[in-house]
């Protein structure tokens, strides 16, 4: 799923598995894997757009998720979540997610996720402008 001739700017950040995280089987849920993709899509669109007190005239909705589980995610390890953009077509953006065990760097996780951008008017599709694909692919 990695996509290796990506140049867009890669966006990381630290986690850690806590024990809601945990399922029967003592390591971290399948669906835990899914927040964190969505969270580190969230924590780099927050990152290139922070908060203001208008209303965000941007909206993305997830349309599909590709998961490859790879190594069990156990209590209490720090994970480092890494995201960035592939190809951006129309009102559709790729994104891939790598996630990571950071004491020993051991891939437990990839993802590819597809993307819908909206109009949060109309909630329809648009076309995700050229300033926003630019501003996704630059270092925050």
């Amino acid at each position: 799923m990695d996509n290796p001739t990506s140049e867009s700017f890669r966006f990381s950040h630290l986690t850690q598995v806590v024990a809601a995280d945990i399922d029967e089987l003592h390591h971290a849920n399948n669906v835990q894997y899914v927040r964190w993709v969505q969270d580190i899509a969230s924590a780099h669109w927050l990152a290139c757009y922070p908060p203001t007190a208008a209303p965000s005239p941007y909206m993305w909705v997830v349309m599909e998720h590709r998961i490859r589980y790879l190594k069990p995610a156990l209590l209490d390890d720090e994970l480092r979540c890494t995201t960035w953009v592939g190809e951006v077509r129309g009102a559709q953006s790729q994104r891939f997610t790598r996630i990571e065990r950071v004491v020993d760097g051991a891939l437990l996780c990839e993802a590819e996720t597809q993307w819908a951008f909206l109009d949060p008017q109309t909630l329809r599709p648009r076309r995700v402008p050229e300033d926003v694909i630019q501003r996704l692919r630059e270092a925050v």
